[in-house]
Parts: structure tokens; sequence; C-alpha cells
């Protein structure tokens, strides 16, 4: 079963996803959550808590991205590549909410935007043993999800094919 806390998280993150910021008020998360107002500022007591919740939330589900990616089998290039795509997972989700804070301005949420994306840039230097063919396998996923999220929009869920993961193993020099 879905806590409370978790449930006001998930509609906060689907309100900033589809409404935007200025549209995801205490009173429209504690509608989407099905949580009395009362019940929402108990677990978060303002729109910052709100904001410093997602933004852990990011934090630990990138944590965890950063750690598979690490230890993929398939290596950190093509894991970054294979999973450069919107499926609408928690992550997914969060992560684009924590974009639509940031571009509202808070600073929190740009924090843990950077810090998210130097974590994944790190193990792709790790990874492959150099920064520029890091960069530039990171840039390529980054266009990749941007790309994916437009069409996900539409109700598109295509993941990277056989093909773009072939041009990646001779980036990465694994071809």
């Amino acid at each position: 079963m879905v806590q409370a806390r978790d449930r006001i998280l998930d509609a906060f993150a689907d309100l900033l996803t589809v409404e935007g910021e200025r549209h995801a008020t205490l009173d429209a998360v504690a509608r989407r959550a099905d949580v009395s107002k009362g019940g929402l500022l108990y677990h978060f007591p303002s729109k910052d808590h709100l904001v410093e919740g997602l933004c852990d939330r990011l934090e630990e589900l990138a944590a965890e991205d950063v750690e598979r990616m690490r230890t993929a089998p398939e290596g950190p290039a093509r894991y970054y590549i294979r999973t450069s795509y919107y499926a609408g997972t928690p992550m997914d989700r969060t992560l684009v909410a924590v974009a639509r804070l940031q571009q509202a301005g808070f600073a929190r949420a740009r924090a843990v935007a950077d810090s998210v994306s130097e974590a994944w840039l790190q193990v792709l230097i790790d990874g492959l043993g150099d920064v520029n063919t890091a960069r530039a396998v990171k840039l390529i996923g980054d266009g990749l999800y941007y790309n994916a999220l437009f069409g996900a929009l539409a109700g598109q869920h295509t993941p990277p094919d056989d093909q773009l993961l072939a041009v990646i193993d001779r980036i990465t020099g694994n071809a």
C-alpha cells in the first residue's frame, strides 16, 4: 500500500509535470493525492517542504540508478544510452518534476539536478577512462531522453535501438 507521504509526492510530481509549478498548489496536491489539507500539512508544512521532499526523492532514485549504472554488466555507456528514454517510471516522473521546479527558480532543484547529472557523468568517466568520450556519451543520452520525453507526451515509449547501441559501442571503442 502506498503511504500518504508517497502519494503526496507523486501528486506533486504529476501536477508539476502536467500543469506546471504555478498550478501545483497545496490544495491541488492534497486533492490529487486524495488526502485532507491537514494530512498534507502534517507531512509537508509548506510548498518548500514539498520541494525538498521531491528533491530528496530524486537524490535517492538517482543514487540507485548510479549504482546500477556502475555495476551494469554491459558497461556504464551502454547502460546510460539504453536507459535514456522516458518510460513513466518514478525516476522519470521525479526527474521531469524537479526540472520544472528548476525552471521556476528553486535553487535546491537546480543543485540536485546538477549533482545528479555530475554523478552520471562521473560514472561514465570512470568506466570509459576518458572525459571527452564520457561527455559525448552523456550528451547523446541526454539528447535521446529529451527527444523521447516529447514522444512520451504523445503516447510513444521508444527505447534506443540496437543500431544506436552499435554507434555507442564504436564511439566508446567497444565495437
